[in-house]
């Protein structure tokens, strides 16, 4: 799969999406980085640590989000996407589900779009993915969890954005999916998620997990946010053995580790399984 000028091997290796959050109200870093400088150091700091691709998000869409305008979130990412294709040869991704952001943020040199609806929010989003040319991720969201049985209705949800990428003319080879943890599911629907990453791949397409410090992770282990590296070590793993081809985290050098330690072990089972 090629994001910006990047090729990615999504068959034998899990690569790393490093989080960029320029929001006052994340629920992991919010107000960290929400200076331009303050960003770019962060940057640099997640490439020297093995960053694959950065992941710019400019709204909070932890639980209970405040939701922004179009202007003000573009305000937030453009300035920092600019800057960074400036100064760093790193594809970027621009976390956004408003179609008109994604079209600045395209223009402003956004490789990717991640779109937490899965291009079910904003009619026009799949029209600005395929007109401009870039890769996307449609993740699994719906606004209140399934009574149904879990995986099956995650697969339904994801072929009907894929269906909306397919009529708006994006290439299959631009598309990656993410099963959505922590959106539009409860606690137990999260652990079967990461227990099943692999029954995603039946649809054929790379996947992405973004489970980094996410709830599923402080319910489990009773940590607040920024206590919960050790459990996204353990989704990452489960990515990794599952044959998941992104993950999307905060801490960049304590993740990649961990992947490269699993696919060791990975490899070797095997050769000799």
């Amino acid at each position: 799969m090629q994001i910006g000028n990047r090729e990615f091997d999504v068959t034998h290796h899990t690569y790393v999406f490093g989080i960029l959050n320029v929001t006052p109200d994340s629920f992991s870093d919010g107000g960290k980085w929400t200076g331009l400088d303050q960003s770019l150091k962060h940057v640099e700091t997640m490439l020297a640590r093995g960053m694959d691709v950065l992941d710019v998000g400019g709204e909070s869409t932890r639980p209970g989000y405040q939701k922004i305008s179009s202007q003000e979130e573009m305000e937030r990412v453009l300035p920092v996407i600019r800057a960074v294709k400036e100064r760093f040869d790193v594809p970027i991704s621009l976390d956004t589900y408003k179609a008109d952001v994604a079209r600045e943020g395209i223009l402003a040199g956004a490789d990717l779009i991640n779109d937490i609806w899965g291009l079910k929010a904003d009619p026009m989003m799949a029209k600005v993915i395929a007109e401009g040319g870039v890769a996307c991720c449609l993740m699994h969201n719906r606004p209140e969890p399934t009574d149904q049985d879990l995986i099956p209705e995650i697969l339904k949800d994801l072929e009907e954005s894929l269906l909306l990428a397919k009529q708006a003319g994006i290439p299959k080879e631009k598309i990656m999916i993410d099963p959505g943890v922590g959106f539009g599911k409860t606690y137990e629907h999260n652990l079967e998620t990461l227990a099943k990453l692999a029954d995603f791949k039946i649809l054929g397409y790379p996947v992405l997990l973004g489970a980094s410090r996410k709830s599923v992770i402080g319910l489990t282990l009773d940590l607040p946010a920024d206590q919960r590296e050790e459990g996204t070590l353990v989704t990452t793993v489960l990515a990794v053995m599952q044959g998941v081809s992104f993950v999307r985290v905060h801490d960049v050098e304590k993740n990649v580790r961990a992947i490269r330690m699993a696919e060791a072990v990975r490899e070797r089972g095997m050769l000799h399984g």
